[in-house]
């Protein structure tokens, strides 16, 4: 597979930035986007979401709003991701009544840590990236949005953190957790359920939704580029891949969306390398002979733009 690297775009003219610098800022798309989502105000009924069993200990919990994984483990769950602020109680009540004793985050993303506080205060031990303990730990800027997103409590925070890769044992599964480097965010992670073959990815794959890339948090395309070719490595062709939104992927369906991702990798560096702008490159087809529609093309190219050039200039966002 083609590893990406910043040698091929920092061969990019310094011309490119002038027409990147006529894009205008983007609004906000819900769920598993670039940029963190207010929380809903109304509270949400706590009633159990629909799950699907991909094995007898692990489910998918959906419509949190995204996807959560649940691993049930005689004495308790470990969960991969929160949900939101509001629907956390509704995630608690779909685990049966059995405790959340290990929550692992696959990013900083409110749609996956608004429910941190709830599994938190009820003793949860919290997991995640280093980089993502930074994000919940800090205020931070929304500049799309131009406003401020305060820190979560402490109890919210992820307490047990690791920069590369890090393995533990719940029961009978053997979990390991590794870094992918600049996909969606810079704190992301994938989680292995190693005995039952379940891929946990949060938002590095995107099987119904438009790709997002936040590039104010360090996330571009050719890092999603290298981060999907590591997953198809980890996985085979019974592994369940369950990304952060839509159904649960296979392999070959994996492998589809890092080519997709690739090849516009390599479109749209050699265009930015040239000066063209969001929608210069949307004028010019970069998007046509993909095989999948972008509900935003136009959202998903200027966040490539700002993620390219922000990579190019080492732009680490608000504070990493």
């Amino acid at each position: 597979m083609k590893t990406t690297d910043r040698r091929s775009f920092l061969q990019a003219s310094l011309g490119g930035l002038a027409g990147l610098a006529s894009v205008p800022l983007a609004a906000t798309l819900e769920g598993c986007q670039q940029l963190p989502v207010r929380q809903a105000a109304r509270s949400v009924p706590a009633r159990p979401l629909p799950s699907e069993a991909l094995t007898d200990r692990i489910r998918v919990i959906s419509g949190a709003p995204g996807n959560v994984v649940a691993l049930s483990a005689g004495d308790g769950v470990v969960l991969v991701d929160s949900g939101s602020q509001a629907l956390a109680p509704a995630v608690r009540a779909s685990l049966a009544g059995l405790r959340a004793h290990t929550l692992i985050n696959t990013h900083y993303h409110p749609d996956q840590t608004g429910g941190n506080a709830l599994f938190g205060a009820a003793g949860a031990s919290i997991h995640a990236h280093e980089i993502t303990r930074e994000w919940l730990a800090t205020d931070y800027y929304v500049p799309a949005e131009d406003r401020w997103v305060k820190a979560l409590p402490a109890v919210a925070r992820p307490t047990v953190t690791f920069s590369e890769r890090t393995a533990l044992t719940v029961g009978a599964e053997h979990i390991d957790c590794g870094y992918l480097l600049e996909a969606h965010t810079r704190g992301d992670i994938y989680v292995f359920f190693r005995d039952s073959n379940v891929l946990a990815v949060g938002c590095v794959a995107s099987p119904e939704r438009d790709p997002s890339l936040d590039w104010y948090a360090g996330g571009w395309i050719g890092g999603r580029v290298d981060a999907m070719s590591e997953l198809v490595r980890l996985a085979n062709d019974a592994t369940r891949i369950v990304p952060a939104y839509g159904p649960v992927v296979t392999r070959v369906q994996l492998q589809a969306e890092r080519d997709m991702m690739q090849k516009l990798y390599d479109r749209t560096t050699a265009m930015t390398d040239h000066g063209r702008s969001a929608q210069d490159m949307l004028d010019e087809g970069v998007m046509e002979g993909l095989g999948r529609t972008f509900h935003d093309p136009y959202r998903f190219l200027y966040d490539v733009s700002k993620g390219l050039w922000a990579h190019y200039t080492n732009f680490g966002g608000n504070i990493v």
